[in-house]
């Protein structure tokens, strides 16, 4: 085959690949929003305390870090397809056991199923790493940024379907707060039908068996019993990450309870909800761009700065006001958005081929362990102190981003440490 049949081939399948992906990620969204909009309120109503409502954000990220783990590692030997649809198969799995938690009452159930349930955020994040998979350097960050906008639509219309959901939960005889979660169990269900089904050819083969074609050298380290070094770029990448993902999850998980507590209804709530997820994705090509252009490393700075002006509005909003709770909450979407783009493809930067899924999977279990323990402490704070103290010190955690980004910088000549060669794409 010539070259440029070969380069049109695998454009082809990457078009293909974006274009499944993005469609799953469509379902996957509406799967999402269940858990955030009424996870901490019917834990709640469960245990009648406050100081659990961070529980639920707590319980399943830390089963979307142990999905993350096994995805990555499953991903790396069978491909993206199986990994995926798995993830989000077990997700749907997940959403039924909590529908059945509040028919009978169970916190034993309910903590379970949500922990299954993570699987389906875990895959909702790894599918992003799909659409690097055959993308040339220069266009990673937008290829990511593809797979994730198309999370928006279903995810943004989760939460603004909680009173119907709730209407249609009531007429077949299950708890109201229930009904989201009928929705995440259709929406991840389908989501891994479809890529179980057309997922094909597997992008992570096919960019593998193009390596091999290439006859590219193999990694200095391979077969010698040497530990690999951590590249800069992956630990870097990481904390981005990382500090974006607890800053982001431990403020809007508390946000649903604050709301409720200052006499907010469920539609208000889910209003809130719905913004700020949108600004989560919803700038995603835009983000994708900047980061293919601008730099990793602006981005990582800027994604600081919004997120503390995230804290800074949420802090000072009056309580009664859902306009101002709006704003601080798509702030917070949007740094969550920059740091994401910016770390993911510091990540894909720094690796290679044989090293990518497991590394993305163990960089995604730190996102989640993260993400855990963000949810898990905001109820315990906003319990001792307040949910402006919460939201203010969400937001000087993640200034940490300027000077992580600045060490970085003067350890590398342009912000992209370790990038794998061209020829391992």
């Amino acid at each position: 085959m010539r070259r440029g049949e070969a380069t049109l081939d695998v454009s082809a399948i990457q078009r293909r690949t974006l274009a499944v992906v993005i469609t799953a990620q469509v379902f996957g969204g509406a799967g999402l929003a269940a858990g955030v909009t009424v996870g901490g309120l019917i834990a709640e109503d469960m245990l009648g305390s406050e100081g659990v409502a961070g529980l639920p954000s707590a319980v399943f990220t830390l089963g979307s870090a142990i999905a993350a783990f096994s995805i990555g590692r499953y991903s790396a030997r069978a491909g993206r397809r199986l990994g995926l649809a798995g993830g989000f198969l077990a997700g749907a799995i997940g959403a039924v056991g909590i529908i059945a938690a509040t028919l009978l009452e169970s916190p034993v159930l309910f903590f379970a199923s949500l922990l299954v349930y993570g699987s389906g955020t875990a895959t909702n994040l790894q599918a992003r790493y799909a659409g690097t998979d055959l993308a040339g350097p220069a266009t990673r960050a937008t290829a990511a940024a593809a797979a994730m906008i198309a999370t928006t639509a279903g995810a943004v219309a989760g939460p603004n379907l909680v009173t119907p959901l709730g209407d249609l939960a009531d007429a077949l005889g299950i708890p109201r707060l229930a009904g989201p979660f009928l929705l995440a169990a259709v929406a991840y269900g389908a989501a891994g039908l479809f890529l179980f089904a057309f997922l094909r050819p597997d992008p992570l083969l096919v960019a593998r068996g193009l390596e091999r074609a290439a006859e590219t050298e193999p990694d200095a380290d391979a077969g010698t019993g040497r530990a690999r070094r951590v590249p800069p770029g992956v630990v870097v990448g990481a904390s981005v990450m990382v500090l974006t993902q607890t800053t982001m999850v431990a403020i809007m998980t508390m946000t649903p309870i604050h709301m409720r507590h200052h006499h907010h209804g469920l539609s208000a709530v889910g209003l809130v909800i719905s913004l700020h997820i949108a600004a989560m994705y919803l700038p995603s090509l835009l983000t994708g761009r900047l980061v293919d252009r601008v730099g990793r490393l602006p981005m990582s700075i800027a994604a600081g700065v919004t997120l503390l002006a995230a804290g800074i509005t949420a802090a000072a909003a009056p309580a009664t006001s859902t306009g101002w709770l709006i704003v601080a909450l798509m702030l917070l979407g949007l740094g969550w958005n920059f740091g994401l783009i910016a770390g993911t493809a510091m990540i894909v930067d720094s690796t290679t081929l044989r090293t990518r899924a497991r590394t993305q999977g163990t960089v995604d279990v730190l996102i989640a362990l993260a993400g855990s323990a963000g949810g898990a402490l905001s109820g315990l704070v906003v319990h001792a102190t307040s949910f402006h103290a919460l939201a203010l010190g969400g937001g000087l955690l993640a200034l940490i981003l300027v000077p992580v980004a600045a060490w970085h910088a003067s350890t590398s000549r342009d912000g992209r440490d370790d990038p794998v060669p061209t020829s391992t794409r």
